[in-house]
């Protein structure tokens, strides 16, 4: 570590303290819409249930548990315990529900990360003395890194980027005082491209082993519920999947555009399933369509707990389908005939485009996918992914797609391609990290 790093490393450490304040009030008011967000505060100070000489695994939220669920569940299967982390309720609850019988075995526990300072790193630390810590995405947090090394916890980066867009900032931050991943143990990188940009940063042991993501698990039970409703629907259907706060307007032009379409040649519009990411938003964004003229259902009225409805007639009179419901994702990509990728339209970029392609589902987004460089890139030039610039561009799309059925079959034969070209990265990741764990 540099001397500059050092020094930047005690002021940082001294404005998270400053912060403190700040960051608990942000805990108690999103506590008013999720509840979560106002429980189990202990952890966040490094105290609560733990497991002694586990692997830790951080995944900070839902995103990036379900990132990690292949990789957990090799470490589980060669008879690891695990501590999961993460800072958000849907990246706990993502575990919990994942991992429910190894967590009453005492096998895996999920709490959430402590506060960015040593001292509630330390407490967790001296509690859980894990065999190695496992950060996934974009997680670099630098106390986290600097208390591990002290602990000497070897910690490394999983599924980890850096993505264009911050790159250039990383780059003059190495440059000015040295990057906080040079203190990692090893970085395992989604690509190339993001294994080259971590060497320049300084970053020790970078090993390229692709995306686990590719990985996941497709539960069964969603995929049936969806084989036995499909056949009931009388009309094409389309994922809206991911929407983000400042997007449901764009959408709407888009759904307004293609019911117009199809309307004009005397045909019924497609279904849309709406399906906003975060859970605080249901409510809203199902009351803002249906303000805005649309005939909504939402999920948590028409299905029961196993996705059986006896209202079918409803569905095929309905404009929207509003997915309101968390951990369901392939329940709705299963009924659809094509997927849009919400979090394109703005600057903050969009969201997992790998879950639709794992059910050969053609796949459309917005103009921004800096979030998802890899497999963006990749999925664009193979033909699986297409990029709309405007919802208007979007609208003319699936418009397309849905009057030529000869494109729909053939993306779907490249995206079952794509997927096994990419897939893997769990038995790399695991190889390479079996010898430090036999050794530990």
């Amino acid at each position: 570590m540099t001397r500059r790093l050092r020094l930047a490393l005690i002021l940082y450490r001294a404005l998270w303290w400053l912060a403190l304040p700040v960051a608990l009030a942000y805990l108690r008011r999103r506590a008013r819409r999720d509840p979560a967000y106002g429980q189990h505060i202990d952890e966040r100070w490094g105290h609560g249930p733990t497991l002694q000489h586990a692997v830790w695994v951080h995944a900070v939220s839902l995103g990036e548990m379900r990132s990690a669920v292949p990789l957990v569940r090799a470490l589980l299967d060669r008879g690891e315990h695990v501590v999961t982390t993460h800072l958000t309720p849907a990246g706990r609850r993502a575990s919990e529900a994942a991992f429910a019988p190894e967590i009453a075995q005492g096998r895996l526990v999920a709490r959430y990360l402590p506060f960015e300072t040593g001292r509630a790193y330390r407490h967790f630390l001296r509690a859980t003395k894990p065999k190695l810590a496992l950060s996934l995405e974009v997680e670099i947090w630098p106390v986290m890194i600097a208390e591990a090394a002290r602990a000497k916890v070897p910690l490394y980066l999983v599924n980890s980027q850096v993505p264009g867009r911050s790159y250039p900032r990383a780059r003059r931050l190495a440059r000015l005082i040295g990057h906080p991943v040079a203190g990692v143990a090893g970085i395992f990188a989604k690509s190339d491209r993001h294994a080259d940009r971590f060497r320049t940063l300084g970053a020790p042991n970078v090993h390229m082993a692709g995306e686990l993501r590719f990985d996941q698990p497709i539960p069964a039970p969603l995929i049936d519920a969806a084989a036995r409703l499909k056949p009931q629907l009388t009309r094409p259907v389309i994922a809206v999947t991911s929407v983000v706060e400042g997007e449901d307007q764009a959408y709407l032009q888009v759904y307004r555009a293609v019911q117009t379409a199809f309307q004009s040649h005397g045909a019924t519009p497609p279904l849309f399933l709406h399906i906003p990411r975060a859970p605080e938003r249901f409510t809203a964004a199902g009351d803002f369509l249906e303000a805005e003229g649309q005939r909504l259902l939402r999920r948590s009225g028409l299905f029961d707990a196993g996705l059986a409805t006896s209202d079918t007639a409803r569905l095929n009179d309905t404009d929207i389908l509003l997915g309101d419901s968390m951990g369901e994702m392939y329940f709705y990509l299963a009924l659809a005939d094509l997927a849009v990728v919400g979090g394109g339209f703005l600057p903050s970029g969009a969201h997992n485009v790998i879950e639709p392609l794992a059910l050969q589902k053609p796949v459309l987004t917005g103009p921004h996918i800096w979030t998802i460089e890899y497999p963006g890139q990749e999925a664009l030039e193979a033909g699986v992914l297409t990029l709309c610039p405007t919802p208007e561009a979007l609208a003319k799309e699936i418009l397309q797609l849905l009057a030529d059925p000869g494109a729909l079959a053939d993306i779907s034969r490249k995206a079952e391609a794509f997927m096994a070209a990419h897939s893997g990265a769990t038995a790399h990741m695991m190889s390479a990290l079996t010898p430090l764990l036999n050794s530990r």
